[in-house]
């Protein structure tokens, strides 16, 4: 294998557990690897840091699958998807490989059933597809694979994007049952990979809240948590998103699943739906009083879940996302009746949860409510966080009961 050294004296953050070190952090050579290679990294000592894939055209030149040093092969992979399953419990519906968090850089499998859907966001992620199929067909005998490699960061590696069945074969869409709920996924054209699988937790905690109750959806994409709140018995949902391809979803969701005379989705920009629906009179010098005057047929919810896509995308953008995110809070908050629940999520990496919990404090406060925490969400544990990986640990979220 081909051994990389670190630069001296860069304060680069694999010497403490990092899976990544950038093409600036280390020292140039006159060959470089293939791209998708394993290679060695080392300290400016000379101590392995492990081994990892290499690649040329990211920033993230190297990213670590092994502490040990061995090459990124046939044997390996199937000795990490292996040990990639032994981890997870057993069902039908999961995610069976998360990237660095399973010695898998770049590589991302999840399971619906018979059908699983397999994301290459790497070089090396790409160069072992051939492997990774034969493994999945061998071990979990699967109908049939799709691969699903549109993302644009394949764009950064100077990989093809693509979706395809790994048979060839066409996929139409189907309805699949996902914890009691029948919904129509489309694997090969719908949004992402089908269903976001990390939130059908969620969905189930939420919905202990939602029996008789006035509930809003908001970013609602196919529905997952307002069918969920109705089958638990809520008196009315409203599920918002701005994707006129998710809201036909969700309401087709809800037709089949005989929910169509409780829910109603509505495409609209969540943001102006709240500003729209304001439930104040803002004074026309200023900001929000403390004594605002009420609106006139303002809508009131006892249970409102926000579920936005990511706003933090980079480190510039920190500023601008914790904004948005405080000012969606703050609207929703408004919109709660007394003892109403706030279910809040954040999806952006870069977000923490300290920080997160901290713009909700700064929400509830403009907002003039006491926020009771009910409890803290998380991804669930088929997609592990690796404690020396912050990025493997994206989602999170809070339960709030609003005084």
């Amino acid at each position: 294998m081909e051994k990389f050294y670190l630069k001296h004296n860069v304060p680069a953050a694999v010497l403490k557990g990092h899976p990544w070190a950038f093409a600036g952090e280390i020292e140039p050579r006159r060959r470089r690897p293939d791209d998708g290679e394993g290679v060695e990294l080392c300290d400016s000592r000379g101590h392995s840091l492990g081994s990892g894939i290499w690649s040329n055209h990211s920033q993230i030149a190297w990213r670590r699958y092994s502490r040990a040093v061995r090459p990124f092969d046939d044997a390996f992979v199937n000795w990490a998807l292996g040990a990639s399953l032994a981890r997870r419990d057993k069902g039908s519906f999961r995610r069976l490989a998360w990237s660095e968090a399973d010695h898998l850089p770049g590589l991302v499998i999840d399971q619906f059933g018979d059908i699983l859907v397999v994301q290459a966001l790497t070089a090396g992620a790409d160069r072992a597809l051939h492997c990774v199929c034969n493994w999945l067909r061998k071990n979990l005998s699967p109908r049939e694979i799709v691969l699903r490699n549109d993302a644009p960061v394949r764009t950064r590696e100077k990989l093809q994007l693509y979706v395809r069945t790994e048979s060839g074969n066409p996929l139409p869409p189907d309805w699949v049952n996902i914890e009691g709920v029948d919904y129509h996924l489309d694997f090969l054209g719908g949004q992402k990979n089908g269903f976001y699988l990390d939130q059908r937790e969620q969905h189930l905690r939420v919905a202990r809240f939602a029996a008789g109750k006035r509930v809003l959806d908001a970013f609602c994409n196919q529905g997952g948590f307002g069918l969920q709140a109705a089958r638990a018995g809520a008196a009315s949902v409203l599920g918002l998103d701005s994707s006129e391809e998710c809201v036909n979803a969700a309401r087709r969701n809800a037709e089949r699943n005989k929910m169509a005379s409780t829910t109603h989705f509505l495409r609209a920009n969540v943001f102006d739906w709240f500003t729209e629906n304001r439930p104040f009179r803002e004074p026309a010098d200023g900001p929000l009083e403390a004594a605002p005057a009420p609106a006139r047929n303002a809508p009131v919810f006892d249970l409102i879940i926000l579920d936005p896509p990511p706003f933090a995308r980079n480190r510039d953008s920190m500023d601008g996302a914790l904004r948005g995110y405080k000012e969606l809070n703050l609207r929703a908050m408004r919109l709660l009746a007394p003892g109403g629940i706030l279910a809040t999520y954040s999806c952006s990496q870069r977000v923490g949860i300290e920080t997160f919990l901290g713009m909700l404090s700064d929400a509830a406060s403009d907002a003039h409510r006491d926020a009771r925490l009910i409890e803290l969400a998380t991804q669930p544990p088929d997609h592990p966080t690796l404690l020396t990986f912050p990025e493997s640990h994206y989602l999170k979220g809070a339960i709030l009961r609003m005084e």
